[in-house]
């Protein structure tokens, strides 16, 4: 049994991988198993169902031969080192499971030896996971570079999912930075997991004749994620985002994750300070358009390769392309209306399947929860348009809006608010869009200013 040092060690040292926030994996229990695998999220991330479930993140090893600059287990660092074995992994992993305090594996761990050492010993935890102790929860294990590809296709039948980081963006900063990665390494297991996953997938169609329910293959059912460091090395928005639209095309990757620099370690070829938040953010928020808006990455990016710090992507991409607004909320394409700040996939779908049976004012957009705060300014009603203006009034009102997404949105109707509704409205408001708030229900105008409803 492991004992409360080593543990302590293992996990905190697990902690700066970001890349497990959801499995999407379907797999029942069987007669003699335990636990099943969910299609929710993991590590304490809301499920689609509104459940939020946990899962244990653990090193096997933190003792690594690598000596990546940025990584507090680095063999150069002078750190606690400790290890534990496949049993020991088992064993607290169906201990925890029992008790009800977690509903799956994160399972990772320093280069221990050798790439290939490391990934037998991750193989061979996970395949006692599955046939000695019967475990059908969740197991997402991140793959360990330059290890051999038969033991990689073998973790790949065990795991509902793998990954393998990309860390930085750039050859030349791998180069740097981490001298014993390369790219390739990352990439060839990466397009070895996507293309026998896709031949496996062929195979069920020809032989049921149906297409594989999705999360339920027995081929990394919840597919492969990679992670980004964000601000290690100089490498713009634009370089980061066209590895990601290359990634999510070429391998099929379920999800790439950003991780914004932290100085855990001191370097002197690594910054002095972290790179915040807000740049990270609005990674997400772009790697959002990418893969369910159909936005390009050359859309979304401004002239410069980067991401505006001042709005989010989709408000920057319409404020560089007005000529295309307003659009006719009754008659505007899914694609059209995707394309509008304020209206997300969802609101998309439910404002073409509403229309259908009567046209749409923007009460109706506020009951649909459709946030016209932003979208006021790209869209019209009937004919109808209540957005500010000039360009400079729409600027104003999205940097407004952006301000007001905090934890406490500033609102018309809230006692204390930051600032008075003549204040809002003097910032905002056209003569018209001030008839059309002051005129509104509460709840229409709560919506327009503060998307809250």
């Amino acid at each position: 049994m492991i004992d409360e040092t080593r543990l302590k060690i293992l996990t905190d040292g697990a902690k700066y991988d970001v890349s497990c926030s959801s499995s999407g994996s379907r797999r029942k229990n069987t007669k003699d198993g335990t636990g099943n695998a969910s299609v929710g999220g993991i590590c304490h991330s809301f499920t689609q169902d509104g459940r939020c479930i946990s899962l244990l993140k653990i090193l096997m090893s933190n003792d690594c031969v690598f000596d990546c600059r940025y990584c507090p287990n680095r063999r150069s660092a002078d750190v606690p080192r400790a290890s534990i074995t496949p049993e020991e992994i088992c064993e607290l992993t169906m201990g925890f499971y029992r008790r009800n305090f977690i509903e799956g594996l994160f399972l990772s761990s320093a280069v221990f030896r050798s790439p290939d050492a490391t990934m037998e010993l991750l193989l061979e935890t996970i395949r006692k996971l599955r046939e000695e102790y019967k475990f059908n929860g969740y197991i997402h294990l991140k793959g360990i570079p330059h290890a051999d590809r038969a033991l990689t296709e073998r973790a790949a039948r065990y795991a509902d999912r793998m990954s393998y980081n990309v860390e930085l963006p750039s050859e030349q900063s791998l180069k740097l930075l981490a001298p014993q990665k390369t790219k390739e390494s990352v990439f060839t297991p990466m397009r070895q997991l996507s293309e026998e996953r896709k031949e496996l997938a062929l195979e069920y169609k020809k032989r049921t004749g149906k297409e594989e329910r999705k999360g339920t293959g027995k081929f990394l059912p919840a597919g492969q994620t990679t992670q980004m460091i964000v601000g290690a090395s100089p490498e713009t928005d634009g370089q980061i985002l066209r590895l990601t639209e290359f990634m999510y095309r070429k391998y099929d990757l379920k999800r790439v994750y950003y991780s914004s620099y932290v100085p855990v370690v001191h370097d002197s070829l690594l910054p002095d300070t972290g790179a915040g938040l807000l740049r990270e953010h609005r990674l997400y928020q772009a790697d959002w358009l990418l893969r369910f808006y159909g936005f390009t990455c050359e859309e979304i990016l401004a002239e410069d390769g980067n991401l505006s710090p001042e709005y989010d992507p989709k408000c920057a991409w319409a404020l560089r392309n007005l000529q295309y607004f307003p659009v006719e909320i009754n008659r505007a394409s899914v694609e059209q209306l995707l394309r509008v700040p304020g209206i997300g996939a969802k609101g998309a779908y439910k404002i073409v399947a509403a229309r259908k049976y009567t046209a749409l004012t923007f009460e109706d957009l506020a009951k649909m929860r459709i946030v016209l705060k932003r979208a006021r300014h790209f869209i019209t009603c009937n004919g109808k348009f209540f957005g500010a203006g000039s360009p400079e009034k729409v600027r104003n009102a999205l940097i407004l809006a952006e301000r007001t997404d905090g934890a406490r949105q500033l609102s018309l109707f809230d006692a204390g608010t930051a600032l008075s509704s003549s204040q809002t409205l003097s910032l905002l408001a056209s003569p018209e869009e001030k008839k059309f708030l002051l005129g509104s229900s509460p709840e229409t105008a709560r919506a327009a200013l503060t998307g809250q409803f």
